[in-house]
Formats: structure tokens, C-alpha cells, sequence
């Protein structure tokens, strides 16, 4: 090492450039071999320049300096080695003490341990076999659970518990059968399990069928009871509104201090809508509602995840069961079958409401809501046609009463029914119309037969049925038996038809959603009594009346007629809940004002007619006579005895006033008389004498007239005696002192104002003196003038003057 440091000591100084260049690469190739770096560049590059033998080199001379280092490395480390080798030869001597002693243990452990093992093995062996029969066991506990699972799921499937049957197959398929041992009781239930959920689903679906066939007869019959059960309850409100009423003309005529208390029965509630009414989810045994089979198929196919497909299948069959009912027969009139049409959509919809709400989902309420809007389209379509074609009135309202109680029943489970009462509305009029020719023909056939006599009642039931229903008494004292009425049997035939129209229209325009509906009653009740009653009574009266008896009973059928129309009027406000008092502040005057004045008319010129016949007896007056008559002439008298006897007749049938009324009208008609004939050409002239005659003849009738104060009040005497103003006054202006005064207007006014200008000419001019024939002449030319006459003749000549 020596010589080679003082080499590369000597070699920089000596060598040229080529050796400086090969000491470097070697001390580079030295650097990277102690490095550990690759050497592959240097092989590359030595390739590369064609010189590898200097590579060789190289590492060769590495090579050399490496084993210096290792021989000294080997010298350091040989004793070290010696003294292991001693130890394993020392450690070989123990070895094979060892050896020994373990070949003796072994021989005594095998000598030890083979009947151990032969006990291991049999205990293995017997562990095994008691591990094959617990699995066994297991196999067969297994078996026994899956066929007492089949055992009870064919027992349930022969009850006819179909959900507990899908349960079983569900445990069995999902808990035994994968784990079967058996393979055969594995494709047993692979091929059985399905089929028997087939064999469920099919007896499911046919007892649902089942279901459906029967729930139309069902819903028939609930829909008819819900109707009937709200027939009853409007008939419970109209009883006690009929006490009600009954109670305020009690009160408002003031018969008795009584107070009432009207007291309601609570109402059941029948087939109302709330969750504790009788019925359960699944049936009620009283009206055969029964659900059970329907919310059993829909368990079952749920269960059997099957709920859409059942619930689309239900809706669908319901639908077509909807617009099956929808089916009006052409071969059965349509007021025989309503009842049965409306009543099978009643109880389908209240079927629908009750399975709305505790059906768990099985329909919507869009779906109900649908099929509904459906149902009112097709009911007021069915309505709109039928009601066009139907002529009477009775048939109508029979059914628009059942289609209100429709609406009324369905509106308690939440049904708008308006559309329905629209309809009702609409054909208010048309109903209206066919009443009124109902009743035109009712009161004609009643007035025909009528035989213009007082009604006679024999017991107080006819008393109440003819009188007292329609309020006709002027007394509240029940008269004594038999009873003769002052009207005949048409008054309470007429009145019976009128308060029947009043009920028809008031039930007709009850509940059909109009509240305020008295000024439509009272609109067609005064059609009927002003159009038809008042025109047939005008045709009876023109065409039927002969004689005075007649026309004096038709007279007083029209002022109990009057009386009767106050009690119309009372009656459709009560049965319209409109107040009385309302009615009587809005009354107006007699509906039948043309049928009582032609009565009137008719008596009073029957009467006239007949004392025409008397006042002929006129023309036997001596008009020129020399003493005054003092007890009348004949035709008063005449006529005086048959106005008494004619008033002894009336006054038990014609009420006073209309007595009056015909009575004045006769002594008006008498005073005409008496001063036409004073004005007719009949009489040339008369004297003071007969004109005196004439004022006992009005005397006389005046005096009959205050003879009848009994009957009439001093205010009607008055007005009777009243009736005789123009003879009164004509004659007491002739038989004035000063007749001049006529001239004068406040005296005119006050003591001649009946008087005509032109018939006191004319009459002046026919009075004579008795001194002297001829009027105007009062003795010779030179005696003085009558004082009377020249106020006569000067009267005269002035009303010529403003003639």
C-alpha cells in the first residue's frame, strides 16, 4: 500500500494528460462501487470509446486492493472463530445427551399415550354422531314446525280466515322455506304457496262479487229508510210548527192566558253521518248495512299486495253500478218508479260516504266527489225531462217533495244539493200553472153544484169542519143543533180548494233552498182568488142566478167569502213562518171585490126589478087632487110591505152591511122613480095636495128605514134615509115657502145638493094652484100675486136664464 501511495504520488509529475484521465475514472469507478451505484454508465461509456480492456482494468485493480483489506478483516477475526469451533464441539457432546434423554421420554410418552389417543379417537367419533343427530333432531323439529304451519293454514283455509291462511304462507315462505332439509316439502311449498294465494284471491274476489250484487238491494232499502227517517223528521218540525201557530192565534186572539212550551224530541241521528250512529265499520245487523265482505277483500289483497289493482277494480264496478241506477224505465211511469230511482243514488252515496271515512283509503274523496257531480248531472237531467212532459200538479209535487227530502238526507253526509233544488226552482212557475187549472176545474165542478140553500149542519164536527177550519164564525159561542148557515155549500168547497192550493204551493216552495218564499205564495194565491175564483164565481153569477133567493145567497156566500180571505191570507203567512201582523199591515182590498159587487148588483136589480112592479101603482095617483092623503099612497105601501118582508128574509142571511148596501141602493132607485114620474110626461101637472101625498109616501119610507135600528147602526139609518135625498129634497123645495132660496149656493148646497136644475124646471112648471088649473096663474089679473108663486115663477126663470 506503501508503494502504491508513493505511485499516485509520483504519477501527477511524471505522467502526461492520458494518465490523469485514467486515475480519475478509476477513483470515479472506486467512489461508485463503495457507493453501491450502478456501473452502468461506466460500461456504456467505455463500450462507447472502444477501450473496455481499461474497464477490466480497472476492476481488477479494485479487485486487488479489496483483498488486502479482506486478508487483514479474516487475520483479526480467526481466533474468534477458533474459540467458536471449540464451543460447538463442546455443544455436539450435549446434543447427543439430549438425543438420549428425549428417545427415552418419547418411548415412555407412546407408551402412555396410544390408549389416550384410542380414547380421543372414540370420543370424536361419538362427539360426531351426536352432532349428526342434533341436526337431525333439528331437521325434524323443522319439519314438524312446517307441517303444523301447513295444518293450520289448511284448517284456517277451511274456516274461510283467509288473512290468517296469507299469514301462515308468509311465515312459511319467508321463515321454513329456505331452511328445509327436505327437498321434497321445498318444492312442495314452492309449488303449493302460490297456488293456494291464487285460491284466496279467486274466493276473495268471488265473495266481493257477492258483495256487489247484493249492496244495490242494500242501498235501495237504506235509501229509502234515510228518506223515510227525513220525512219523519220534517213531519215532527211541521207538528210543532203547526202548535206553534196554534198557539199564536191563541195569543193573538186572546182567548186564554196559557203559555206553551214546545218541547222537541231529540232525534237519533238514524243513518247520520257521525262514528257512534249504529253503525260499525263493518255492518249493522238492524239495516243490513253490511261491510264486512268489502273491507275484507281489500285487507286480503293488500295483504296479498294487490291494493291498487283492488282498489281501481272496486271504483270501476262501483261506477258502472252508478250508471246502471242512472237507467229510467220507458215502461214504467216515472211517478210510480222516482221513489225507488232516488232512493237506490241516496244509498249509494251514503254507502260511499260511510266507506269514504272508515274504508282506510280504499276510495277518495275526489273520486266520491266525481261520482257525485255525475249523479246530480244526470238527476236533474232525468228531472228537467220528466217535469217538461208532466200535465198535473199533484204529480209534480209528489216529487218534488221526495227529491227535497233526497237533498235533505244528503246533505247531512256533506252532499251539495244545489243544483237539484235549482231545478225544483226553475219549474216553480209550470207547477203553479197546472195548480191553478186543477183548481179552475175543482171550483167550477163546485160551483155547479151548488143549489144555492143554506147549509145546514147537523153535528158539531160539520160545524168545525165547515166552519170553524176556515174561521168563518162572527161568534166564538158554538151555536145549538142543527145549525143553518147564512152561506151554502160552495163556500166551504171553495175554501177547502184554496187551502188546499195554499198547502201545495207553500210545500211545494218549502225546502227547496229559498227562505223568504210568502210573496210567491201570496203572488199565486191572489191569481187564484182574483183570476180564478172571482171569474167563475162572475160567470155563476151571469149565467146560473135566477131569482131573488139565489142572488140573495150568492150575495152572502160573497161576504162570508170575504171573511174567508182574510183567513187565506193569515194561513199561507203562518204556513210561510212570515208573522201575522206582517199581513195584515200589508193587506190590500178584497180579492174577489168583482164578483161580491156583481152579486150585489145583481140582488140589488132583482130588487128593483120587483119593486118596479110596485111603483107602477104610481100612475093611479090623483096628481090633481083636493085633500092630501094621509096614510100614502098604494104603491108605497106596496112596496113598503115587501121591502119588510124582504128584510125579514135577508137579515138572517145577508150580513148589515151588505144589506145595507143593497137596501140603500133600492130606496135610491125608489126616490128616482117617484121623481122621474114627477118629471116624465106621464104627469102634466099636480098640485100642492098630491105633492103633499108624495112627502107622506117618503115619510113612510124613512119611517122603514128607522124601523130597522136594530139591525143597523144609527150611521147606517142614516145613510139609508140618505138614499131618499133626491125626492126629499124636490119635494121640499116645492112645498118650501120660498123656493128662491134654491137660487142661493150655501143653501143649495146644504138642503138641495141631490137636486138636477133642469128636472126642478121641468117639475116647477107642472105645479099648479088649486085655485087656478094653470101654473102661473094665481086669480085674476088684478088680485095680488101668491108670494109662493112669484118666488116659483122667479126661480124658474132664472134657472131658464143659466139653462
Amino acid at each position: 500500500m506503501q508503494s502504491t501511495r508513493s505511485r499516485r504520488k509520483v504519477a501527477p509529475a511524471a505522467a502526461d494528460g492520458g494518465d490523469s484521465g485514467d486515475k480519475l475514472e478509476q477513483l470515479l469507478l472506486s467512489s461508485a462501487i463503495c457507493n453501491g451505484e450502478d456501473l452502468g454508465p461506466f460500461v456504456r461509456k467505455v463500450f462507447a470509446s472502444g477501450r473496455p480492456e481499461t474497464l477490466l482494468h480497472h476492476l481488477r485493480h479494485f479487485a486487488r486492493s479489496k483483498e488486502s483489506e479482506i486478508e487483514e478483516v479474516c487475520k483479526s477475526h480467526y481466533q474468534d472463530f477458533i474459540l467458536a469451533v471449540d464451543d460447538l464441539r463442546s455443544l455436539l457432546s450435549d446434543v447427543d445427551s439430549l438425543k438420549s434423554s428425549l428417545s427415552d421420554s418419547n418411548s415412555r410418552l407412546q407408551s402412555v399415550g396410544g390408549p389416550l389417543l384410542s380414547c380421543l379417537d372414540s370420543f370424536v367419533e361419538a362427539q360426531n354422531v351426536s352432532k349428526n343427530v342434533n341436526s337431525a333432531l333439528q331437521s325434524v323439529i323443522l319439519c314438524i314446525k312446517l307441517t303444523e304451519l301447513c295444518s293450520r293454514a289448511n284448517l284456517h283455509l277451511s274456516n274461510g280466515s283467509f288473512y290468517m291462511a296469507l299469514k301462515c304462507l308468509d311465515l312459511m315462505e319467508n321463515e321454513f322455506q329456505d331452511k328445509t332439509p327436505s327437498s321434497t316439502l321445498k318444492r312442495m311449498l314452492e309449488r303449493k304457496i302460490p297456488e293456494i294465494r291464487s285460491h284466496i284471491e279467486r274466493k276473495i274476489s268471488k265473495e266481493f262479487g257477492d258483495w256487489l250484487v247484493d249492496i244495490r238491494v242494500v242501498s235501495r232499502n237504506l235509501g229509502q229508510l234515510a228518506i223515510g227517517q227525513a220525512s219523519a223528521a220534517r213531519q215532527r218540525e211541521e207538528d210543532l210548527r203547526i202548535k206553534q201557530r196554534q198557539a199564536e192565534e191563541q195569543s193573538r186572539l186572546s182567548l186564554r192566558g196559557c203559555v206553551y212550551a214546545l218541547e222537541e224530541d231529540d232525534d237519533d241521528g238514524g243513518l247520520g253521518g257521525d262514528e257512534n250512529d249504529g253503525y260499525s265499520n263493518g255492518n249493522n245487523g238492524l239495516f243490513g248495512f253490511d261491510l264486512t265482505p268489502l273491507y275484507r277483500a281489500y285487507h286480503i289483497h293488500q295483504t296479498l299486495g294487490l291494493e291498487d289493482r283492488f282498489r281501481q277494480y272496486y271504483f270501476e264496478n262501483r261506477k258502472l253500478q252508478l250508471t246502471s241506477d242512472f237507467q229510467v224505465s220507458s215502461m214504467t211511469p216515472f211517478l210510480e218508479s222516482h221513489q225507488t230511482f232516488f232512493a237506490q243514488i241516496a244509498g249509494f252515496f251514503i254507502i260511499e260516504d260511510r266507506i269514504l271515512r272508515t274504508g282506510g283509503g280504499l276510495v277518495s274523496k275526489m273520486e266520491v266527489e266525481n261520482l257525485w257531480e255525475t249523479a246530480v248531472s244526470k238527476m236533474c237531467s232525468v228531472l228537467e225531462d220528466q217535469f217538461s212532459r208532466m200535465q198535473t200538479a199533484n204529480h209534480l209535487l209528489l216529487i218534488k217533495d221526495y227529491v227535497s227530502l233526497l237533498g235533505v238526507t244528503l246533505r247531512r253526509y256533506g252532499y251539495p244539493v244545489d243544483a237539484l233544488l235549482n231545478v225544483l226552482s226553475k219549474h216553480r212557475d209550470k207547477y203553479h200553472e197546472l195548480l191553478l187549472s186543477d183548481c179552475r176545474k175543482q171550483i167550477a165542478e163546485a160551483l155547479a153544484a151548488d143549489k144555492f140553500e143554506q147549509m145546514l149542519m147537523k153535528k158539531e164536527y160539520e160545524y168545525s169542519m165547515n166552519v170553524l177550519s176556515f174561521q168563518l164564525q162572527t161568534s166564538d159561542i158554538v151555536p145549538a143543533f142543527p145549525y143553518v148557515a147564512p152561506f151554502s155549500s160552495t163556500v166551504p168547497d171553495c175554501c177547502r180548494i184554496v187551502r188546499s192550493f195554499i198547502e201545495d204551493s207553500v210545500s211545494f216552495m218549502s225546502f227547496g233552498g229559498q227562505l223568504d218564499f210568502y210573496d210567491v205564495v201570496k203572488k199565486y194565491l191572489d191569481r187564484l182568488l182574483g183570476e180564478v175564483l172571482d171569474g167563475a164565481l162572475l160567470k155563476l153569477i151571469s149565467s146560473s142566478v135566477h131569482g131573488v133567493s139565489q142572488a140573495m145567497q150568492v150575495a152572502a156566500n160573497m161576504a162570508v167569502l170575504e171573511r174567508a180571505c182574510d183567513f187565506f191570507f193569515r194561513h199561507a203567512a203562518q204556513l210561510s213562518g212570515i208573522p201575522l201582523r206582517m199581513v195584515e199591515r200589508g193587506r190590500k182590498q178584497f180579492p174577489l171585490s168583482k164578483a161580491r159587487d156583481a152579486a150585489e148588483d145583481m140582488l140589488s136589480g132583482m130588487l128593483k126589478r120587483k119593486v118596479d112592479g110596485f111603483m107602477t101603482l104610481i100612475e093611479n095617483v090623483n096628481w090633481m087632487t083636493d085633500e092630501a092623503l094621509q096614510g100614502g099612497n098604494e104603491y108605497v105601501n106596496e112596496v113598503i110591505i115587501y121591502l119588510e118582508t124582504l128584510v125579514s128574509t135577508a137579515q138572517q142571511i145577508l150580513p148589515p152591511q151588505v144589506l145595507k148596501r143593497v137596501l140603500q141602493d133600492v130606496l135610491s132607485h125608489i126616490s128616482e122613480k117617484i121623481v122621474g114620474a114627477l118629471f116624465g110626461d106621464s104627469v102634466k101637472r099636480f098640485n100642492v095636495n098630491a105633492i103633499t101625498g108624495i112627502d107622506v109616501d117618503i115619510r113612510l119610507l124613512e119611517s122603514f128605514a128607522d124601523n130597522l135600528s136594530p139591525v143597523f147602526s144609527e150611521g147606517d139609518t142614516n145613510q139609508l134615509k140618505n138614499a131618499l135625498a133626491e125626492s126629499r129634497q124636490l119635494v121640499n123645495l116645492l112645498l118650501s115657502n120660498h123656493p128662491e132660496n134654491f137660487l142661493n149656493p150655501v143653501i143649495r148646497e146644504k138642503s138641495y145638493n141631490a137636486l138636477d136644475y133642469r128636472k126642478v124646471v121641468t117639475i116647477s112648471e107642472k105645479l099648479r094652484d088649486s085655485s087656478d088649473r094653470l101654473f102661473g096663474t094665481f086669480g085674476s089679473r088684478g088680485a095680488k100675486q101668491n108670494p109662493k108663486k112669484k118666488s116659483l115663477d122667479a126661480l124658474i126663470k132664472r134657472l131658464k136664464d143659466v139653462s
